[in-house]
Protein backbone atom coordinates (compact mmCIF):
# COMPACT_ATOMS: atom_id res chain seq x y z
CA UNK A 1 0.00 0.00 0.00
CA UNK A 2 1.40 3.42 -1.12
CA UNK A 3 2.17 5.96 1.14
CA UNK A 4 0.03 9.12 1.71
CA UNK A 5 1.31 12.48 0.49
CA UNK A 6 2.57 14.34 3.60
CA UNK A 7 0.63 17.06 3.09
CA UNK A 8 -2.47 15.59 2.63
CA UNK A 9 -1.58 13.56 6.08
CA UNK A 10 -1.50 17.15 7.84
CA UNK A 11 -3.68 18.53 6.14
CA UNK A 12 -1.57 21.42 4.64
CA UNK A 13 -0.87 23.21 1.39
CA UNK A 14 2.25 22.14 -0.56
CA UNK A 15 3.44 25.84 0.29
CA UNK A 16 2.34 26.11 3.70
CA UNK A 17 4.83 27.80 6.53
CA UNK A 18 6.84 26.08 9.00
CA UNK A 19 4.33 27.79 11.38
CA UNK A 20 1.37 26.07 9.66
CA UNK A 21 2.92 23.13 9.46
CA UNK A 22 4.00 23.10 13.43
CA UNK A 23 0.26 23.96 14.13
CA UNK A 24 -1.44 21.64 11.93
CA UNK A 25 0.82 18.74 13.78
CA UNK A 26 0.22 19.77 17.45
CA UNK A 27 -3.29 19.94 16.53
CA UNK A 28 -3.23 16.18 14.83
CA UNK A 29 -0.56 14.68 17.27
CA UNK A 30 -2.88 15.41 20.34
CA UNK A 31 -5.73 14.00 18.47
CA UNK A 32 -4.46 10.90 17.49
CA UNK A 33 -2.12 10.25 20.72
CA UNK A 34 -2.06 6.84 21.93
CA UNK A 35 -2.53 8.09 25.20
CA UNK A 36 -5.56 10.05 24.51
CA UNK A 37 -7.19 8.08 21.85
CA UNK A 38 -8.09 4.69 22.37
CA UNK A 39 -9.06 4.14 18.85
CA UNK A 40 -7.90 0.94 17.09
CA UNK A 41 -6.05 2.80 14.60
CA UNK A 42 -5.10 5.79 16.80
CA UNK A 43 -1.05 4.73 17.08
CA UNK A 44 -0.91 4.29 13.17
CA UNK A 45 -2.41 7.36 12.66
CA UNK A 46 -0.22 9.02 14.82
CA UNK A 47 2.99 7.68 13.95
CA UNK A 48 1.85 8.61 10.00
CA UNK A 49 1.41 12.18 11.30
CA UNK A 50 4.98 12.44 13.13
CA UNK A 51 6.45 10.91 9.86
CA UNK A 52 5.32 13.26 8.36
CA UNK A 53 5.99 16.67 10.33
CA UNK A 54 9.35 15.05 10.80
CA UNK A 55 10.04 15.72 6.74
CA UNK A 56 8.44 18.81 6.32
CA UNK A 57 9.23 20.82 9.01
CA UNK A 58 13.55 20.51 8.14
CA UNK A 59 13.81 22.14 5.27
CA UNK A 60 16.26 19.67 3.73
CA UNK A 61 14.12 16.48 4.26
CA UNK A 62 11.18 18.40 2.63
CA UNK A 63 13.05 19.81 -0.22
CA UNK A 64 13.81 16.46 -1.41
CA UNK A 65 10.67 15.10 -0.58
CA UNK A 66 8.92 18.22 -2.97
CA UNK A 67 11.19 16.61 -5.51
CA UNK A 68 11.31 12.97 -5.31
CA UNK A 69 8.10 12.35 -2.93
CA UNK A 70 8.74 8.79 -1.13
CA UNK A 71 10.94 7.72 -3.57
CA UNK A 72 14.59 7.87 -2.32
CA UNK A 73 16.69 9.59 -4.26
CA UNK A 74 19.50 7.07 -3.26
CA UNK A 75 18.11 3.58 -4.30
CA UNK A 76 19.54 4.77 -8.04
CA UNK A 77 23.54 4.03 -6.62
CA UNK A 78 26.37 6.36 -7.05
CA UNK A 79 28.13 7.68 -10.02
CA UNK A 80 31.58 7.21 -10.47
CA UNK A 81 34.34 6.70 -7.75
CA UNK A 82 32.03 8.02 -5.29
CA UNK A 83 29.16 5.07 -6.20
CA UNK A 84 27.27 4.27 -3.04
CA UNK A 85 29.49 5.85 -0.35
CA UNK A 86 28.60 8.40 2.11
CA UNK A 87 31.13 10.65 0.51
CA UNK A 88 29.24 11.48 -1.99
CA UNK A 89 26.28 12.74 -0.12
CA UNK A 90 23.43 11.63 -1.87
CA UNK A 91 22.13 11.80 -5.84
CA UNK A 92 19.64 14.22 -4.28
CA UNK A 93 22.90 17.02 -3.65
CA UNK A 94 23.37 16.81 -7.21
CA UNK A 95 19.92 18.01 -7.89
CA UNK A 96 19.44 20.28 -5.14
CA UNK A 97 22.99 22.38 -6.54
CA UNK A 98 21.04 21.99 -10.35
CA UNK A 99 17.81 22.61 -9.71
CA UNK A 100 18.00 24.88 -6.79
CA UNK A 101 16.64 22.63 -3.92
CA UNK A 102 16.07 23.73 -0.22
CA UNK A 103 18.35 25.40 1.60
CA UNK A 104 19.35 24.05 5.58
CA UNK A 105 17.37 25.23 8.59
CA UNK A 106 19.64 28.49 10.08
CA UNK A 107 21.52 26.77 12.74
CA UNK A 108 21.30 30.36 15.17
CA UNK A 109 17.79 30.46 14.40
CA UNK A 110 15.49 30.97 17.26
CA UNK A 111 13.42 27.48 17.54
CA UNK A 112 11.27 26.59 20.18
CA UNK A 113 11.85 23.72 22.66
CA UNK A 114 10.60 20.74 23.41
CA UNK A 115 6.95 19.61 24.83
CA UNK A 116 6.99 17.68 28.23
CA UNK A 117 4.42 15.35 29.26
CA UNK A 118 3.90 14.37 32.61
CA UNK A 119 1.14 11.50 33.96
CA UNK A 120 -0.42 12.40 36.99
CA UNK A 121 -2.59 9.66 39.07
CA UNK A 122 -5.68 10.48 40.70
CA UNK A 123 -8.02 9.01 43.20
CA UNK A 124 -11.77 9.47 42.21
CA UNK A 125 -12.31 12.04 44.04
CA UNK A 126 -9.76 14.55 43.21
CA UNK A 127 -10.85 13.78 39.32
CA UNK A 128 -14.54 14.33 40.33
CA UNK A 129 -14.41 18.07 42.17
CA UNK A 130 -11.11 19.03 40.58
CA UNK A 131 -8.12 20.68 42.86
CA UNK A 132 -4.57 22.84 42.97
CA UNK A 133 -1.62 21.22 43.27
CA UNK A 134 2.30 21.29 42.54
CA UNK A 135 4.26 19.05 40.89
CA UNK A 136 8.21 18.58 40.07
CA UNK A 137 8.95 17.86 37.03
CA UNK A 138 12.74 17.30 35.58
CA UNK A 139 13.57 19.33 32.26
CA UNK A 140 16.62 21.88 31.33
CA UNK A 141 16.84 25.08 32.44
CA UNK A 142 19.65 27.58 31.30
CA UNK A 143 22.39 27.14 33.06
CA UNK A 144 22.99 30.14 35.67
CA UNK A 145 27.13 30.16 35.52
CA UNK A 146 27.18 30.94 31.87
CA UNK A 147 23.58 32.05 31.19
CA UNK A 148 23.10 29.87 28.62
CA UNK A 149 26.45 30.22 26.53
CA UNK A 150 28.25 27.29 27.33
CA UNK A 151 31.52 29.38 28.03
CA UNK A 152 33.47 29.63 31.36
CA UNK A 153 32.73 32.82 32.99
CA UNK A 154 34.58 35.46 31.54
CA UNK A 155 35.00 34.28 27.87
CA UNK A 156 32.39 34.13 24.99
CA UNK A 157 32.17 31.47 21.92
CA UNK A 158 34.41 32.31 19.70
CA UNK A 159 32.92 32.17 15.60
CA UNK A 160 33.73 28.57 14.28
CA UNK A 161 37.21 29.06 11.96
CA UNK A 162 35.90 25.87 9.93
CA UNK A 163 32.91 27.35 8.23
CA UNK A 164 33.29 31.25 9.13
CA UNK A 165 29.74 31.24 11.32
CA UNK A 166 27.67 29.50 8.77
CA UNK A 167 27.43 25.86 10.38
CA UNK A 168 28.19 25.19 6.60
CA UNK A 169 30.75 23.48 4.68
CA UNK A 170 31.00 23.65 1.67
CA UNK A 171 32.66 20.58 0.02
CA UNK A 172 33.76 20.03 -3.83
CA UNK A 173 33.37 16.90 -5.77
CA UNK A 174 33.52 15.43 -9.20
CA UNK A 175 30.15 14.20 -10.47
CA UNK A 176 29.45 12.88 -14.42
CA UNK A 177 27.75 16.46 -14.21
CA UNK A 178 31.32 17.93 -13.28
CA UNK A 179 32.01 19.57 -10.45
CA UNK A 180 29.57 20.28 -8.42
CA UNK A 181 29.48 21.99 -4.32
CA UNK A 182 28.03 19.94 -1.77
CA UNK A 183 26.96 21.89 1.76
CA UNK A 184 26.89 19.84 4.86
CA UNK A 185 26.76 20.61 8.58
CA UNK A 186 30.13 21.93 10.21
CA UNK A 187 31.33 18.89 11.91
CA UNK A 188 33.13 21.14 13.71
CA UNK A 189 30.85 23.64 15.02
CA UNK A 190 27.79 21.36 14.94
CA UNK A 191 26.24 23.64 12.45
CA UNK A 192 26.00 26.40 15.67
CA UNK A 193 29.00 28.57 13.95
CA UNK A 194 29.98 28.79 16.94
CA UNK A 195 33.26 27.02 18.86
CA UNK A 196 33.62 27.26 22.77
CA UNK A 197 37.38 27.04 23.99
CA UNK A 198 36.95 27.07 27.59
CA UNK A 199 33.77 25.30 28.37
CA UNK A 200 31.50 26.22 31.41
CA UNK A 201 32.21 23.88 34.06
CA UNK A 202 28.55 23.47 35.32
CA UNK A 203 26.70 22.28 32.55
CA UNK A 204 30.14 21.31 29.89
CA UNK A 205 29.35 23.40 27.27
CA UNK A 206 25.72 22.85 26.59
CA UNK A 207 24.82 26.30 28.18
CA UNK A 208 21.76 23.87 30.26
CA UNK A 209 21.47 22.20 32.97
CA UNK A 210 18.78 19.18 33.93
CA UNK A 211 16.91 20.44 37.46
CA UNK A 212 13.64 19.70 38.97
CA UNK A 213 10.89 22.49 38.24
CA UNK A 214 7.85 22.98 40.76
CA UNK A 215 4.81 24.21 38.65
CA UNK A 216 1.71 24.67 40.01
CA UNK A 217 -1.31 23.50 38.37
CA UNK A 218 -5.43 23.51 38.57
CA UNK A 219 -7.18 20.13 37.90
CA UNK A 220 -10.30 21.23 36.68
CA UNK A 221 -13.23 19.07 38.22
CA UNK A 222 -14.52 15.91 36.21
CA UNK A 223 -11.26 14.98 34.56
CA UNK A 224 -11.31 11.17 33.62
CA UNK A 225 -8.32 9.06 32.67
CA UNK A 226 -6.53 10.05 29.69
CA UNK A 227 -7.59 13.45 29.60
CA UNK A 228 -4.79 16.01 29.95
CA UNK A 229 -4.52 20.03 30.31
CA UNK A 230 -1.67 22.19 28.61
CA UNK A 231 0.67 24.20 30.73
CA UNK A 232 1.82 26.65 28.67
CA UNK A 233 5.17 27.68 28.64
CA UNK A 234 6.15 25.29 31.10
CA UNK A 235 8.36 22.78 28.52
CA UNK A 236 12.06 22.31 27.60
CA UNK A 237 13.76 25.53 27.02
CA UNK A 238 13.75 27.50 23.64
CA UNK A 239 16.92 27.39 21.17
CA UNK A 240 18.63 30.02 20.53
CA UNK A 241 16.63 32.85 22.11
CA UNK A 242 12.96 31.07 21.11
CA UNK A 243 10.03 30.22 23.33
CA UNK A 244 9.64 27.75 25.69
CA UNK A 245 7.55 24.25 24.67
CA UNK A 246 4.39 23.66 26.82
CA UNK A 247 4.30 20.54 29.63
CA UNK A 248 1.02 18.19 29.12
CA UNK A 249 -0.56 16.54 31.84
CA UNK A 250 -2.17 13.26 31.39
CA UNK A 251 -4.55 11.85 34.23
CA UNK A 252 -4.69 8.54 35.58
CA UNK A 253 -7.82 8.05 37.57
CA UNK A 254 -7.70 5.14 40.81
CA UNK A 255 -11.23 3.09 40.76
CA UNK A 256 -13.39 3.40 43.42
CA UNK A 257 -15.01 0.35 45.50
CA UNK A 258 -18.27 1.62 45.31
CA UNK A 259 -18.93 3.65 42.95
CA UNK A 260 -18.22 3.01 39.10
CA UNK A 261 -17.45 6.04 36.55
CA UNK A 262 -18.75 6.07 32.85
CA UNK A 263 -18.38 9.45 31.49
CA UNK A 264 -20.28 11.64 33.36
CA UNK A 265 -22.40 9.25 35.01
CA UNK A 266 -21.96 6.63 37.60
CA UNK A 267 -23.44 3.65 38.86
CA UNK A 268 -23.61 1.96 42.16
CA UNK A 269 -25.60 -0.82 43.59
CA UNK A 270 -27.71 -0.69 47.15
CA UNK A 271 -28.52 -2.88 49.19
CA UNK A 272 -32.33 -3.15 50.84
CA UNK A 273 -33.21 -5.93 52.99
CA UNK A 274 -36.41 -8.40 51.89
CA UNK A 275 -38.55 -7.25 54.28
CA UNK A 276 -37.83 -3.25 52.65
CA UNK A 277 -38.65 -4.73 49.12
CA UNK A 278 -41.25 -6.52 49.65
CA UNK A 279 -43.50 -2.98 51.83
CA UNK A 280 -41.53 -0.59 50.53
CA UNK A 281 -39.38 2.04 52.28
CA UNK A 282 -37.53 5.35 52.04
CA UNK A 283 -33.76 4.71 52.10
CA UNK A 284 -30.19 6.55 52.21
CA UNK A 285 -27.97 6.93 49.62
CA UNK A 286 -24.64 8.05 48.87
CA UNK A 287 -23.90 10.74 46.33
CA UNK A 288 -20.87 12.66 45.17
CA UNK A 289 -21.97 15.70 47.38
CA UNK A 290 -23.80 14.05 50.44
CA UNK A 291 -26.27 11.52 51.01
CA UNK A 292 -30.45 11.54 49.92
CA UNK A 293 -33.62 10.03 50.71
CA UNK A 294 -34.60 7.45 47.86
CA UNK A 295 -38.23 5.90 47.62
CA UNK A 296 -38.23 2.18 47.28
CA UNK A 297 -41.56 1.06 45.97
CA UNK A 298 -43.45 -2.06 47.42
CA UNK A 299 -42.50 -5.16 45.89
CA UNK A 300 -39.36 -3.84 44.45
CA UNK A 301 -37.35 -6.79 42.86
CA UNK A 302 -33.63 -6.91 42.49
CA UNK A 303 -32.02 -5.36 40.23
CA UNK A 304 -34.36 -2.40 39.94
CA UNK A 305 -33.19 0.54 38.58
CA UNK A 306 -33.24 4.09 40.38
CA UNK A 307 -32.19 7.28 38.65
CA UNK A 308 -31.29 10.68 40.62
CA UNK A 309 -30.93 13.39 38.10
CA UNK A 310 -28.00 15.71 38.31
CA UNK A 311 -25.77 13.36 40.84
CA UNK A 312 -23.50 12.56 38.45
CA UNK A 313 -19.81 13.62 37.90
CA UNK A 314 -19.46 17.36 36.85
CA UNK A 315 -18.58 18.18 32.61
CA UNK A 316 -15.05 18.87 32.37
CA UNK A 317 -15.90 21.54 29.82
CA UNK A 318 -18.86 23.17 32.39
CA UNK A 319 -21.67 21.62 30.33
CA UNK A 320 -23.67 20.56 33.07
CA UNK A 321 -23.52 17.48 35.35
CA UNK A 322 -24.00 13.96 34.98
CA UNK A 323 -26.54 11.40 36.67
CA UNK A 324 -26.14 8.92 39.05
CA UNK A 325 -27.60 5.21 38.60
CA UNK A 326 -28.95 3.23 41.75
CA UNK A 327 -29.08 -0.60 40.97
CA UNK A 328 -31.15 -1.98 44.24
CA UNK A 329 -30.20 -5.25 45.19
CA UNK A 330 -31.86 -7.58 48.04
CA UNK A 331 -30.01 -8.62 50.88
CA UNK A 332 -30.84 -11.83 53.00
CA UNK A 333 -29.63 -11.33 56.81
CA UNK A 334 -26.50 -13.21 58.33
CA UNK A 335 -27.99 -14.14 60.67
CA UNK A 336 -31.92 -15.14 62.39
CA UNK A 337 -33.37 -15.76 65.53
CA UNK A 338 -35.31 -18.45 65.70
CA UNK A 339 -38.67 -16.40 65.95
CA UNK A 340 -37.33 -14.61 62.87
CA UNK A 341 -36.82 -18.80 61.12
CA UNK A 342 -39.88 -19.55 62.27
CA UNK A 343 -41.86 -16.41 61.01
CA UNK A 344 -40.39 -16.89 57.47
CA UNK A 345 -41.33 -20.90 57.32
CA UNK A 346 -44.51 -20.07 58.17
CA UNK A 347 -44.71 -17.23 55.64
CA UNK A 348 -42.40 -19.68 53.29
CA UNK A 349 -45.86 -22.06 53.75
CA UNK A 350 -47.93 -19.43 53.05
CA UNK A 351 -46.69 -18.38 50.18
CA UNK A 352 -46.56 -21.64 48.83
CA UNK A 353 -42.40 -21.65 48.58
CA UNK A 354 -39.57 -23.11 50.42
CA UNK A 355 -38.20 -20.55 53.41
CA UNK A 356 -34.66 -18.74 51.54
CA UNK A 357 -31.25 -19.71 52.92
CA UNK A 358 -28.54 -17.74 55.04
CA UNK A 359 -26.10 -16.27 53.14
CA UNK A 360 -23.34 -14.19 53.90
CA UNK A 361 -22.82 -10.38 52.14
CA UNK A 362 -20.20 -7.75 53.10
CA UNK A 363 -21.82 -4.89 50.88
CA UNK A 364 -22.98 -3.23 53.48
CA UNK A 365 -19.16 -2.27 55.11
CA UNK A 366 -18.99 -0.51 51.36
CA UNK A 367 -21.81 1.50 51.70
CA UNK A 368 -20.95 2.37 55.28
CA UNK A 369 -17.54 3.60 54.43
CA UNK A 370 -19.04 5.62 50.74
CA UNK A 371 -20.98 7.78 53.35
CA UNK A 372 -18.34 8.35 55.59
CA UNK A 373 -16.01 9.22 52.55
CA UNK A 374 -18.24 11.57 51.09
CA UNK A 375 -20.45 13.22 54.25
CA UNK A 376 -22.91 11.62 56.32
Amino acid sequence: MSKRDFYDVLGVEKGASEAEIKKAYRKLARQYHPDVNKEANAETKFKEVKEAYDTLSDSQKRAHYDQFGHTDPNQFGGFGGGAGNGDFGGFSDIFDMFFGGGGRRDPNAPRQGADLQYTMTLDFKEAVFGKETDIEIPREETCDTCNGSGAKPGTTPETCKHCGGSGQLNIEQNTPFGRVVNRRVCNHCQGTGKEIKNKCRTCGGEGKVKKRKKIHIKIPAGVDTGQQIRVSGQGEPGVNGGPSGDLYVVFSVNSHEFFQRDGDDIYCEMPITFVQSALGDEIEVPTLNGKVKLKIPAGTQTGTHFRLRGKGVPNVRGMGQGDQHIQVRVVTPKKLSQKQKDLLREFAEISGNEAPDEQNDNFFAKVKRTFKSFGE
